[in-house]
């Protein structure tokens, strides 16, 4: 149960001063009765709340998809350079983090949320989740060099990477499908087969896919399919 003044300041109808002077005026029902009281108990998973006579729905979590641009880093506070949160500060959302990490030289797919059991569950390396990145490299890739990748490489850790997925779109591009997220994975990954990265961007994780129409620094908020996707395969 939520206070009614929060849960309307949680959805962003207004600050907590204008949501309660909304109340008064009578411009929020729940269940069909008007409701002027703020420290109201309400269910937010049950309980029909409108404001301004348009339907108020409680969502705990948010996320957003940021097509990452380069330059930027990905944290929620740097010293020296601008975080991934900074392109998101119009949201009015002061607590949202980015799941996982791209390089800073690395654009592409990030998901931002404040939902921290989500995270941890795309983040363990028992989940095996996918990751895909389009990958821009000096030369182009036999498939001898494709073969290796899939089959795994040595990058210097105590194991080879594990089974990869190599698209080789057009002359010196290709889509590197991985399960792992080690430090500049697929970076040392091409490097161990001879090539070395030009540019490299994420299009994908978990199922949940890069929106072309997003320029770089560009977010949304997912919708509920894609809330869907980003969770369904993860509990």
């Amino acid at each position: 149960m939520l206070r009614l003044d929060k849960l309307l300041c949680e959805m962003k109808v207004g600050t907590r001063s204008q949501v309660k002077k909304d109340l008064k005026q009578g411009l929020v029902t729940v269940n069909g009765e008007t409701v002027t009281r703020p420290e109201y108990k309400v269910d937010e998973g049950t309980d029909r709340i409108t404001y301004k006579g348009k339907p108020v729905s409680y969502q705990k979590h948010v996320y957003y998809m940021l097509n990452k641009p380069a330059g930027v880093v990905s944290a929620t506070k740097d010293n020296t350079c601008r975080t991934v949160t900074e392109l998101l500060r119009d949201t009015g959302h002061t607590d949202l983090f980015p799941v996982g990490r791209l390089d800073k030289d690395t654009e592409g797919l990030l998901l931002m949320t404040d939902d921290g059991e989500l995270a941890h569950r795309l983040l363990s390396p028992k989940k095996h989740v996918e990751k895909v990145y389009e990958v821009g490299i000096t030369e182009e890739l036999s498939e001898a060099d494709a073969r290796r990748l899939e089959n795994g490489v040595d990058i210097g850790e105590e194991r080879l990477t594990l089974p990869a997925k190599v698209e080789i779109a057009d002359g010196k591009r290709i889509f590197l499908t991985i399960t792992e997220g080690k430090f500049h994975q697929v970076k040392r990954m091409l490097r161990a087969v001879g090539h070395e990265v030009v540019s490299l961007r994420r299009v994908a994780m978990g199922g949940l896919e890069l929106d072309a129409g997003l320029a770089p620094g560009g977010y949304r908020e997912l919708s509920e399919e894609e809330i869907a996707v980003i969770k369904g395969g993860h509990d």
